[in-house]
C-alpha cells in the first residue's frame, strides 16, 4: 500500500477485518477515529494500518484486546514489562493446553467405553455426562 491514506473499506481488506471491527476499535480507543473532511470519506494513515496489523497479530498470539491496549501503551521501549505480560500469557496458554489435554484424554476413555458396551442400551458417554463423571 502506498503512503497515501486509505478509506475504511480499503483498510479493512488490507488488514483482513470487517469495517465494524475497525469502528469498534475506534470506540474502545485502540485506534483513533480520523476526521471527516467536509466533502469525502474519512481516510486512515499508514500508521493506523500498521497499528491494526499489530492488533491482529497480537490477537493471533492469544492476547485479549485489554492486553493489546496495554502492549500498545507500553510501546517498543518497555521490553521488561512486555516480557512480563507475554510470560503471563504463556502461562495461561500452557494451562489451557493442559486442561484441553485432560479433556481429550477423558473423551478418548469415554469413546473407548462405547466399544466395550455390549448391551448397547445405555450410552456410556451420555451416562458419564449425566452423572457428571466426564471430568
Amino acid at each position: 500500500m502506498s503512503k497515501k491514506n486509505a478509506t475504511i473499506n480499503t483498510v479493512a481488506k488490507k488488514v483482513g477485518i470487517g469495517i465494524e471491527t475497525i469502528r469498534y476499535y475506534q470506540r474502545i480507543g485502540l485506534i483513533e477515529k480520523p476526521e471527516k473532511p467536509l466533502s469525502g470519506y474519512r481516510t486512515y494513515s499508514e500508521a493506523t494500518i500498521n497499528r491494526l496489523l499489530f492488533i491482529q497479530r497480537a490477537k493471533e498470539l492469544g492476547f485479549s484486546l485489554v492486553e493489546i491496549s496495554t502492549l500498545l501503551a507500553l510501546g517498543d521501549g518497555k521490553c521488561e514489562e512486555t516480557k512480563e505480560l507475554a510470560s503471563h500469557k504463556l502461562e495461561i496458554i500452557k494451562s489451557k493446553i493442559h486442561d484441553l489435554q485432560a479433556i481429550a484424554n477423558t473423551l478418548e476413555t469415554l469413546i473407548k467405553s462405547c466399544d466395550f458396551n455390549s448391551t448397547q442400551q445405555e450410552c456410556p458417554i451420555i451416562i458419564a455426562i449425566l452423572n457428571n463423571k466426564a471430568t
